[in-house]
């Protein structure tokens, strides 16, 4: 037996130290990747020495004597910090991740194909202007330069995941950044999705009550809208719920979710230090690294400083010495979905206004790994791609012997939005700014400005022109051979919206409507935001000048304007009700919760266990109003829609039918729902967080899931590559933080600002900004996940573009000199 345990002790001792070995050879290669920022190279493609000074938050200041060389180590940059993350973005626009991932992604690049957003960037490289085209070959060189390296030098093959998967990458090119951009317009738009299911609930629902459930905005109704039944005959009602998830790597947008954002400027007049403020912090999925990346580049214009995306050469979002400018969705309707006819005689034609037509049409092959290859039909009509069925759940909303072709403005071979970007971070004040955004095509922008004098917010974006008798309005699908349906080219730039100086004193968006007018020239009839603007109206109505911290406060401002109006509707005959209940039953947690919720002030703090309570009656009480209605479609809505609930609750146009169970016998009352899923909610939360009330804290549920895209899922690895983080604010908070809706974890924070930046031009170098995660993409860095922790706690770092203070803080200098 003794010698058994000797022989136990030994191979479980020979286990612990193969593992160790094992553990250290993993880091050893791994590290291999790591960047020394000290590290000098001589490379083919600058004219002369190039600094790039990083501070101790890795942010790079690039100092050189061109602009193509400036843009030269951009490249290197975004290459050494975010190779992985580059190619997966470039791979997923060309509709190449089958090469690597299987089947899995299969329908994205069939998505991708058809759209062939690649081949509409190689064709827009020749619509640059020569500036652009020169920033954009030089950035090429300066990823190619280091790509060079990483395969001529033993550095861990650029980034670990390259030891997971393919470690070819292709040399970059000046198309790769462009496909990026019109990769974000795909992620920034979500008419298509609206289109779909505006069509699927008319089918089940009257008029007035599909005005409830799917408003325009508050007072505004549809009924004047044909039911979808009549535009399209031969569609049948359908109750599943709509799935518009196409697997990993999906660039497709869920409903709520397709992008937004805070803006806001105040005039000098409306700043304390009399100079312009302008406050911004675009939405976007949480992801591990983050999308955005901080950067300095001093051009021939003077210095620039803000957020990038790696892969493109511009600073999207931030400003210069005399110019700031930030970006919000602006809600376009740049998507139409056009019903094609099918010829019954020839299904390769489609009917037309004139008679029948061709498709166009070709093939297109997708390499899979382990399995054989996939080729797909590419069509074309007159209005667009065809997609599939399978895609958006076009299937349900397509009749019989027809197909759906999808007009988008992104859809442009002579797309010249990265020419508009160069040309606004070189703009010296906001007349040049505004005339940069005549270039910008896609996504669709509020593009808000502050400069010495004055603040500005412009749509930048191809607003469609439709005709003024379209059958849908283009709210949802319509015949393709109707003459009224489809694009009729694009409004003039002077018909976008715009902003400059305001009477006020004030400007801002958070994705709220911005304009009243009528269709053709409306911009949208779905607009992201009723709630956050409220609230937004109140914090600037409460001081009569601001300041850079008065900003920032706004910015993380935590309280829900959904709660503070919701709450005394749906509780409004239970507040201080019902008879003493004894510990235990639902009746007293019921009691207690409501004591807690009554003297709440709707601050969405992490800590609190209101927030929690609140969210999740108010979710419980939304399912219960619509299930019975719409059925499984009901699953279709994942997130509480406040101006539908503040319609039912107040009765306008008799919404409150919607409290009424109609397959019971019983005639339920609001209150009476208001009372169950209060029940509802309190027995789900007791389940999983503990008998004690007051121990419950939102931040437990509400934790932001900045999730690796590729190996967030693998088993173990996941704990060392997803960074989680208790959070405040919530879904119509200015802090922002959009619940994920639906599985178990429902009230996870996956949709936030990504980036924060707030200038003031009275002081511009007291400017400040910081990004979600870090600047390295690589989990073994310091810097992959240092930024987070203070942007968990709403701080920042500073943002001053003065040269000596980037030298004097320098955590590394790097510099690339010309091969002999």
């Amino acid at each position: 037996m003794l010698t058994a345990f000797r022989w136990l002790i030994r191979i479980v001792s020979a286990l612990i130290g193969l593992g160790v070995i094992l553990a250290l050879l993993a880091y050893y290669i791994l590290s291999r990747s790591l960047i020394d920022y000290s590290e000098d190279f001589a490379v083919s493609g600058v004219s002369a020495p190039v600094e790039i000074v990083r501070n101790n938050d890795n942010v790079p200041h690039i100092f050189g004597k061109t602009d193509e060389d400036v843009f030269f180590a951009l490249g290197f940059a975004h290459a050494q910090d975010r190779l992985w993350q580059m190619t997966m973005l470039r791979r997923t626009a060309q509709g190449r991740l089958s090469e690597i991932y299987g089947p899995a992604t299969v329908k994205v690049d069939e998505l991708m194909r058809r759209f062939d957003l690649y081949g509409l960037a190689v064709q827009s490289v020749g619509a640059q202007d020569p500036e652009t085209l020169a920033a954009l070959t030089a950035y090429s060189a300066g990823v190619n330069a280091w790509i060079e390296e990483v395969n001529k030098g033993a550095r861990g093959r650029g980034a670990p995941e390259f030891f997971l998967f393919s470690r070819e990458i292709s040399a970059w090119a000046p198309a790769d950044s462009i496909a990026i951009l019109k990769l974000m317009a795909l992620q920034l738009t979500g008419s298509l999705q609206t289109e779909v299911q505006r069509a699927r609930v008319s089918l089940l629902l009257p008029n007035e009550r599909l005005a409830d459930i799917l408003p325009d905005d508050p007072g505004q109704g549809i009924a004047a809208l044909p039911d979808y039944a009549s535009l399209m005959p031969g569609v049948e009602p359908r109750s599943e719920p709509l799935d518009f998830a196409l697997g990993p790597f999906s660039p497709v947008a869920e409903p709520g979710k397709a992008g937004a954002s805070n803006a806001w400027a105040a005039m000098p007049g409306r700043s304390a230090a009399g100079g312009s403020l302008l406050a911004n912090d675009p939405h976007l999925n949480l992801t591990a690294p983050t999308i955005w990346y901080l950067a300095r580049l001093e051009l021939s214009s003077g210095g620039v400083i803000g957020g990038t995306i790696p892969g493109v050469p511009v600073v999207l979002v931030g400003r210069s010495e005399s110019l700031g400018w930030g970006l919000t969705t602006a809600y376009v309707d740049d998507q139409d979905v056009v019903i094609e006819e099918l010829n019954p005689e020839n299904p390769e034609e489609y009917k037309t206004v004139e008679g029948w037509a061709a498709f166009e049409s070709r093939s297109s092959i997708i390499k899979v790994k382990d399995a054989e290859p996939v080729t797909v039909t590419l069509r074309w009509s007159k209005n667009g791609p065809i997609l599939p069925g399978s895609h958006y759940e076009l299937t349900s909303i397509t009749p019989k012997g027809h197909v759906a072709a999808i007009s988008w403005t992104a859809l442009s071979g002579a797309d010249t939005s990265i020419s508009g970007a160069m040309r606004l971070m070189r703009a010296k004040a906001i007349p040049e700014a505004l005339e940069a955004g005549r270039l910008h095509v896609a996504p669709a922008q509020n593009l808000t400005l502050a400069d010495g004098s004055g603040i500005a917010m412009q749509v930048v974006g191809v607003l469609p022109a439709r005709d003024p008798g379209h059958p849908s309005q283009g709210r949802m699908p319509a015949l393709g051979s109707d003459a009224r349906v489809g694009f009729k080219g694009a409004l003039p730039y002077e018909d976008n919206p715009r902003f400059v100086n305001p009477g006020s004193g004030l400007l801002g968006n958070t994705n709220n409507k911005t304009v009243d007018r009528p269709f053709p020239l409306h911009v949208s009839f779905d607009w992201g935001d009723t709630q956050r603007i409220q609230r937004w109206l109140t914090l600037m109505k409460a001081r009569e000048v601001h300041t850079r911290e008065s900003f920032i406060e706004a910015q993380l401002d935590t309280v829900n304007p959904t709660a503070r109006s919701l709450l005394p509707l749906i509780g409004a005959d239970l507040w201080f009700t019902g008879e003493a209940a004894p510990e235990g039953t639902p009746e007293r947690l019921r009691q207690r919760a409501l004591l807690l919720l009554s003297e709440w002030n709707g601050e969405m703090n992490e800590h609190l266990p209101e927030p929690l309570i609140a969210e999740a009656w108010m979710r419980a009480l939304m399912d219960r109003l619509i299930r019975d209605e719409l059925g499984e479609m009901a699953d279709s809505f994942t997130h509480i829609s406040p101006v539908f609930m503040e319609r039912v609750y107040r009765n306008v146009g008799g919404a409150s039918v919607w409290c009424d169970v109609i397959q019971s016998a019983a005639v339920e009352s609001c209150t009476d729902l208001s009372r169950i899923a209060l029940d509802e909610a309190l027995l789900q939360l007791t389940e999983k967080y503990g008998d004690n009330i007051e121990s419950w804290r939102w931040g437990d549920a509400h934790e932001a899931a900045h999730d690796h895209p590729v190996l967030g899922e693998v088993a173990f690895v996941k704990y060392f590559v997803n960074i989680r983080q208790s959070t405040s604010g919530g879904d119509d908070t200015l802090m922002r933080g959009v619940t994920r809706g639906t599985g178990e974890e429902p009230f996870q924070n996956v949709h936030a600002a990504g980036y924060r930046g707030v200038y003031d031009f009275a002081d511009p170098d007291s400017s400040v900004f910081i990004s979600a995660t870090g600047q390295s993409g690589h989990p073994l860095s310091r810097h992959y996940d240092d930024l987070g922790e203070l942007w968990r706690r709403g701080e920042y770092i500073p943002m001053s573009l003065d040269p000596e203070l980037a030298r004097a803080a320098a955590a590394g200098v790097m510099v690339l000199t010309p091969a002999e």
